[in-house]
């Protein structure tokens, strides 16, 4: 598990700066960012406000405070999506409730199930814009109308295989992000 103060270290390599840059920027004691790095203290506070301010990022990107390990959540969180076999709107509803009730209390559901339900959401909308298309064409009797049907039960497919391809992946490597983000809709 990686520690705040070696979060704090790694990051501000990331962006170039070196420690005295900053603590100067940071408004703090150079020692102090220095026993922060060396975890002897954690810090708190304007410290810690200061610290994620002049590294731009957010303090909840540093903190993992009461946030347990559980890949077995991650994994049902994944497979909730397949709720959308037996309720409309399931795959959105079920990992939407997942998502809300642990992401302040387990490591990564705050990053899967803010994918989850990017791609759910466009999911939805690209099968209904396939399947208001077939029967719009079906209608009209174009030749070409089933060639969305077909496209519709890929798309539908789709949906139905990768939730599970991700459950296992998940438990391999719970910090890998396993969703495309097409459209960000929920951050």
């Amino acid at each position: 598990m990686t520690t705040v103060g070696k979060k704090i270290a790694e990051i501000r390599k990331q962006k170039g700066l070196t420690q005295e840059e900053l603590s100067e920027a940071a408004k703090i004691n150079l020692r102090t960012l220095q026993r922060i790095e060396k975890d002897e203290t954690e810090p708190r506070g304007n410290s810690l406000q200061g610290i994620c301010a002049a590294l731009g990022v957010p303090v909840e990107s540093i903190l993992d405070y009461g946030k347990v390990e559980d890949p077995g959540y991650l994994v049902f969180l994944h497979l909730s999506v397949l709720g959308g076999v037996f309720i409309p709107f399931g795959n959105i509803i079920l990992p939407l409730i997942l998502w809300l009730n642990k992401r302040d209390r387990i490591k990564e559901v705050q990053l899967h199930g803010a994918t989850i339900l990017n791609f759910q959401i466009v999911w939805l909308v690209v099968i209904n814009v396939l399947l208001v298309t077939y029967f719009l064409l079906k209608i009209t009797k174009e030749a070409y109308a089933n060639n969305y049907a077909y496209a519709a039960m890929a798309v539908y497919a789709i949906n139905l295989i990768w939730p599970v391809v991700n459950a296992i992946r998940v438990k391999k490597n719970p910090e890998k992000q396993l969703y495309p983000v097409l459209i960000r809709f929920v951050k």
